[in-house]
């Protein structure tokens, strides 16, 4: 069978490689002629048996990877957290705790294939789409995949669900079942003044303090009269 690619050399002693269908030239950006037709002759394998080509792939890259042959998806989640701090390295210890990435925990990194991942995102929530897109990342550039698993174009698209504010029912329970006080009054205010920007910015992270006509005396100087006077009121009736 005749080759598909060819190697040819430049007057400046750089290699390149041809395609005799397309006639297309690419550098090899190497001068050593040993490697520059080991290049194209894996090109040619790869034409004439792809499967086997991808298999070979595998092999040197366990070669240069000892762990590689071991490596699964569950040391890739064990390593993201230690890199993290704080309330994110919290997340990511909620977010590897997903049961949608239970199929993949034992798999080897190397022997994954995409319809591991799609069964993944099949089965999982928006969260899951998005944490398995950083874990996918992470691999790559940690140099344990040498390609991705999903082209970037076949990532289902993250949809979230619509925004809506939450009803006067839900509102009560959030209430009812908050036992910090100073918590349960900032609920409290953000019901009445509907959360509206820029002055719940001016009460966040502050305590309140009542006086004794019942008003809140930290960040009320930001809003309205009529949103002040609605606030004194209902606090008076608590």
């Amino acid at each position: 069978m005749k080759n598909r690619y060819r190697v040819f050399r430049r007057g400046w002693g750089t290699y390149y490689c041809e395609d005799l269908v397309t006639k297309q030239q690419i550098t090899l950006k190497t001068r050593d002629k040993d490697e520059a037709f080991r290049l194209v002759a894996a090109k040619n394998e790869t034409e004439v048996a792809p499967a086997f080509s991808l298999h070979l792939a595998r092999v040197y890259w366990k070669a240069g990877d000892p762990a590689a042959a071991q490596r699964t998806w569950q040391h890739v989640m064990d390593e993201i957290p230690k890199l993290k701090t704080g309330d994110t390295q919290a997340r990511w210890f909620t977010a590897i705790k997903d049961k949608a990435f239970d199929s993949l925990r034992n798999l080897v990194v190397l022997e994954t294939q995409a319809e591991h991942f799609l069964k993944v995102l099949e089965s999982g929530l928006i969260s899951t789409n998005i944490y398995l897109r950083r874990i996918h990342n992470f691999a790559l550039d940690m140099n344990w995949l040498p390609w991705p698993v999903l082209p970037k174009k076949r990532w289902p698209a993250v949809k979230f669900k619509e925004k809506r504010g939450i009803t006067w029912e839900e509102h009560q329970a959030i209430v009812a079942r908050e036992l910090n006080p100073e918590r349960k009054a900032f609920y409290q205010l953000a019901w009445h003044l509907g959360a509206a920007q820029p002055h719940m910015p001016h009460t966040g992270n502050r305590k309140f303090q009542e006086s004794s006509d019942g008003m809140l005396r930290h960040g009320l100087a930001a809003f309205p009269p009529a949103a002040r006077s609605l606030v004194q009121l209902r606090l008076r009736q608590r």
